[in-house]
């Protein structure tokens, strides 16, 4: 094998191998059923509560995924061994997904009992 097929090899996998962006996580499902017996001052509570934690979810996973774009750069470019140092998706990715599940079954929670609190999503990109 030549040594641009490998590094090209190398290339395409640690691209494939970087974390996803916090906008492109997806959510996992959460039953809105066990929210069912709180009020809707509690609903919105515990919608600011999980918010917080989401954002935060998010920024983690968006600077991982910056981290992982600067490894396989230096890696591709510079250093090749670099690439095996790429992470991609794992514990926060699920974190995050879990959480926008959690917001997305308050919501549902919220519209079934009539609380007229206003969900804000995140912007397209």
């Amino acid at each position: 094998m030549s040594s641009r097929f490998v590094l090209a090899l190398l290339a395409s996998s640690g691209l494939s191998a970087c974390a996803s962006s916090s906008d492109k996580v997806a959510a996992t499902y959460v039953s809105p059923i066990q929210y069912a017996s709180l009020s809707c001052r509690q609903i919105a509570e515990e919608s600011a509560r999980v918010s917080v934690r989401a954002s935060q979810a998010a920024g983690i996973q968006d600077k991982k995924r910056t981290d992982d774009q600067v490894v396989t750069a230096v890696g591709v470019v510079v250093f090749w061994p670099a690439l095996f140092f790429i992470d991609g998706d794992n514990m926060h990715t699920a974190e995050l997904s879990r959480l926008k599940g959690e917001i997305e079954a308050l919501e549902q929670t919220s519209v079934q009992k009539n609380c007229g609190i206003q969900f804000q999503r995140q912007p397209a990109s």
